[in-house]
C-alpha cells in the first residue's frame, strides 16, 4: 500500500512543481526560444497521460530501489538519473527531428527533468517510509 502513497506523493509534488516551473519559464525561456513550435493550447489528454504515467516510472526506478536500500539518497540520485534520461530522450529527439529546436532549451529542460524527478522521488520515498514502506522489501 505504501507504493500507492509513494505514487500519490510523487504525482502531487510533480503537479505543483511543474505547474510553477511552466508558469514561470514558458514566457521567459520556452516561448522566446521555441516560438511558433509551441502549441497555443496543449493537447490535454496527452499532458494528462504523461502526468499520470511518469510517476509510475519514478516509483519503479527510484523510490522502490531507495526503499530496498533504506536510503533517501538512493531515491534522490536514481530519481535525478531517471529524470535526466527521460527528459534527455525527449529533448535530444527534438534536437534531431524538429527544425528550430533550441540547444539552450534542451540543456535547461534536461536539468529541470533531473531536479523535478529527484524531488518527486524524494517525496515518494519519505511518504512510503513514513507509512512503513521498508517492510515491503525486507
Amino acid at each position: 500500500m505504501s507504493y500507492v502513497a509513494a505514487y500519490v506523493a510523487s504525482l502531487g509534488v510533480m503537479g505543483v512543481l511543474d505547474f510553477a516551473w511552466l508558469r514561470t519559464m514558458v514566457p521567459i525561456v520556452y516561448r522566446p526560444q521555441l516560438g511558433a513550435l509551441l502549441a497555443e493550447k496543449p493537447v490535454l489528454w496527452a499532458a494528462a497521460a504523461f502526468y499520470l504515467l511518469y510517476p509510475i516510472g519514478i516509483v519503479l526506478f527510484a523510490v522502490m530501489p531507495g526503499l530496498r536500500a533504506s536510503s533517501l539518497s538512493t531515491a534522490l540520485s536514481l530519481g535525478a538519473a531517471f529524470g535526466l534520461f527521460a527528459y534527455m530522450t525527449y529533448d535530444l529527439t527534438n534536437m534531431a527531428t524538429v527544425r528550430g529546436w533550441s540547444v539552450s532549451v534542451t540543456a535547461i529542460d534536461m536539468l529541470w527533468g533531473a531536479v523535478l524527478t529527484s524531488a518527486c522521488a524524494g517525496a515518494g520515498y519519505v511518504v512510503a517510509s513514513w507509512l512503513g514502506g521498508r517492510a515491503l522489501y525486507s
